[in-house]
């Protein structure tokens, strides 16, 4: 039975590294999840079993790669951040590169998207580093055109897909269709339940909601919904880009056709003045690359966009004059295919807009006259006795210029910087050292270039020194950054900084031993905990904490809300009580560590359990399960969720019914295989060309598999 699920997982892995959907990537790591009995959760409880049941060739060539990555001293064999339980705001690019690292690290961290999908069609260029550590992370096993020969540049929606994938391998909890609204601070009664900071979130019943946390990171874009965080404008003169995509059909015309990396007015005059002259249309610069789609991105200049009747009327207020009621879409979409047609010398045919996640031409304008940059990268909130790291990444952090190409770069430089400092506060240094050494990394970040890095990118790791070649680590001392550390206890802001400890840099090569957690909940609160778990079980109720847990169903019924792949509470008789108890106790042992205050055998034949033992031992099962997320069912894959699907569910059939054979009749289909005249191997087409063919009444052409 192990050895045909074993098999059904292998096949299910290699369905999940060529899915392209957000949604198709988190049904198959579902679906895997399943057949494997395990859950994400931290790296060290959920990769080595993945690891070990899974032994394909595409596996094992992943599992080198995130073994070589994990091996790095830096993350102390995922040990370094135990005791953080991480919360992230965005499942973008750097949202899901933070992710990776805080799950390196040790930490419980869970990736909340609002998006129920992946739609993004623009084009990041990428610097030599970047490039470096997606390789690394093992992008070309889950993309193999990824950067091949001089190519520089990936589609957002392609690197989404292989970050997601990689987070999710290495047991990353990912909620999509999960917005975050504010952060809930602990409440003021902690005496009867020790209850620490939750999010808010929309909608607000989700179960993520119960998640209690104490690291959260803003990863959701330059309209970042996190407070705390000022913001510092640079502005320029007036600067107004345009981006279009253009569907990409792959022929062999298209092929030919060369990508502009970057051509800027003062650099080529000549070509800049042939294009106002033919078609006024008068751009500052001009970016092209050929990917998932044909990206083009421009600089237009204002006079030329009112000539060409683009912008409908002049307003010296920006957002007046892009405002949507102020611009011609059509006339825009006339522009950039203009401007493309020109800069690539009419040889693109056929210049169709790809469309974006509204179903419309993806075509847009937008004013980066402004740039904004958080004054700060951190902060801590301490309130009754629970302490909050904050921090910011990518564009929430640091607005990128995009004629420069530094957004992705200079993101998951944050991404990374972000880390360390888990790192460091998970490793006991003080929330002051933690702000300030992130501070005086993070007034480095705007600076960076490809020239100014470390040139080693083998050297590369989540210590900033092996990437920023003149940091100074101390450039900002703790008492500097006194006003990011909010807390209701002063003096003990005061009494850290009156210490000779905080004139050196503290040793934290190793992390502190956890203080094991007393169980302090009252009776009252752990009685209405343990009615909320089973609220949903229609034949289960609990009145008090000895009699109604004496058939075993309430333990079992509450596993099942936060493990039901350990068991098959459907199955259970509640007859059999002690069957049903020693499952739960066997469980809750191997699983969770709690030890068992009786056997089942001893619970089936008392009359009714001893209650102080009842109390001591639920307190643990609610202290292992208190703050976690419960098991979210999510509905089985659509039938047209991908053109494949079929397919896939008749390959896994086929498995199935492998798995059932005897020796005698797989012998038996072997020869027949085997005896089987062999057939022309023909190409996958992609749907451009499997439309072209339907329209045409005839088939034809080599296709690309993607």
């Amino acid at each position: 039975m192990e050895r045909s699920e074993n098999a059904l997982a292998a096949e299910v892995f290699d369905q999940f590294c060529t899915a392209g959907t957000l949604k198709s990537i988190l049904n198959y790591h579902r679906q895997l999840c399943d057949l494997l009995h395990i859950r994400p959760t931290h790296i060290n409880q959920f990769y080595p079993k993945l690891k070990a049941k899974l032994r394909s060739w595409r596996a094992q060539a992943l599992w080198n790669k995130f073994d070589k990555r994990a091996s790095h001293k830096c993350y102390n064999r995922g040990k370094a951040c135990t005791n953080i339980r991480l919360l992230v705001i965005g499942g973008g690019p750097c949202g899901l590169r933070t992710a990776i690292e805080a799950q390196l690290l040790g930490a419980k961290v869970v990736v909340i998207e609002k998006r129920d999908r992946i739609t993004r069609n623009n084009v990041l260029h990428l610097w030599p580093f970047v490039i470096h550590d997606l390789k690394a992370l093992g992008a070309k096993k889950f993309f193999g055109r990824f950067c091949a020969g001089a190519i520089d540049h990936i589609s957002i929606r392609q690197l989404q897909c292989i970050l997601l994938k990689v987070a999710l391998i290495l047991g990353v909890e990912i909620h999509e269709g999960v917005g975050f609204e504010s952060v809930i601070p602990p409440p003021d009664d902690q005496e009867d339940e020790r209850v620490g900071w939750r999010a808010h979130t929309s909608p607000p019943d989700h179960p993520v909601s119960q998640y209690e946390f104490n690291a959260l990171i803003g990863a959701d874009g330059k309209r970042n919904t996190l407070d705390g965080f000022k913001r510092k404008e640079f502005r320029g003169k007036l600067a107004i880009a345009i981006t279009a995509n253009f569907i990409n059909r792959h022929t062999e015309a298209e092929a030919r056709v060369e990508e502009i990396s970057g051509v800027a007015f003062i650099f080529n005059q000549k070509f800049f003045k042939e294009l106002y002259a033919s078609t006024g249309i008068d751009l500052e610069n001009i970016v092209y690359y050929k990917d998932d789609t044909h990206y083009f991105v421009m600089t237009a200049k204002k006079h030329s966009l009112i000539d060409k009747g683009v912008i409908i009327s002049d307003y010296s207020d920006t957002a007046k004059l892009l405002s949507p009621e102020n611009v011609d879409k059509t006339a825009l979409m006339e522009y950039a295919r203009e401007a493309a047609d020109f800069s690539t010398g009419c040889r693109l045919p056929q210049l169709e807009f790809a469309v974006n996640h509204y179903g419309q031409p993806d075509v847009a304008m937008f004013d980066f006259t402004s740039m904004y940059a958080a004054e700060n990268a951190s902060r801590f909130v301490e309130r009754r006795g629970h302490r909050l790291y904050v921090t910011l990444v990518g564009d929430s952090l640091l607005e990128p210029f995009w004629p420069t190409g530094s957004g992705c770069a200079r993101g998951f430089l944050s991404s990374m910087d972000a880390c360390w400092a888990l790192r460091s506060w998970g490793l006991g240094a003080h929330p002051l050292e933690v702000v300030a050494e992130r501070e005086s990394i993070y007034r480095l970040l705007a600076q960076t270039t490809p020239e100014n890095l470390h040139r080693d990118l083998q050297a590369y790791t989540l210590d900033p020194c092996t990437r920023y070649p003149n940091l100074n680590s101390r450039s900002v001392l703790p008492i500097q950054m006194k006003n990011q550390f909010d807390t209701d206890d002063v003096n003990e802001v005061d009494q850290f900084l009156k210490a000779p400890k905080n004139t050196a840099v503290p040793n934290i090569d190793a992390p502190k031993k956890r203080k094991r957690r007393e169980a302090v909940v009252h009776a009252d609160t752990l009685l209405h905990w343990l009615q909320r778990q089973v609220a949903l079980c229609d034949d289960v109720s609990i009145e008090n904490v000895t009699s109604s847990f004496k058939d075993g169903m309430a333990l079992c019924a509450i596993l099942n809300r936060y493990r039901p792949h350990l068991l098959d509470f459907a199955s259970l008789n509640r007859e059999e009580i002690a069957k049903n108890n020693q499952l739960a106790f066997d469980i809750l042992e191997k699983e969770l560590a709690i030890p068992p205050v009786m056997t089942g055998e001893e619970m089936a034949e008392c009359d009714v359990p001893d209650k102080l033992a009842m109390l001591s031992y639920l307190s643990q099962v609610y202290e292992a399960f208190r703050g976690e997320i419960p098991h979210i069912k999510h509905p089985k894959m659509e039938e047209t969720e991908e053109g494949k699907d079929e397919a896939v569910k008749a390959q896994l059939t086929r498995i199935r019914t492998l798995a059932q054979m005897s020796s005698q009749q797989k012998l038996s289909l072997l020869g027949k295989l085997a005896n089987r005249p062999s057939r022309k191997r023909r190409s996958h087409l992609n749907s451009d060309r499997l439309n072209r063919s339907s329209m045409d009444g005839k088939g034809g052409g080599n296709g690309e598999g993607i």
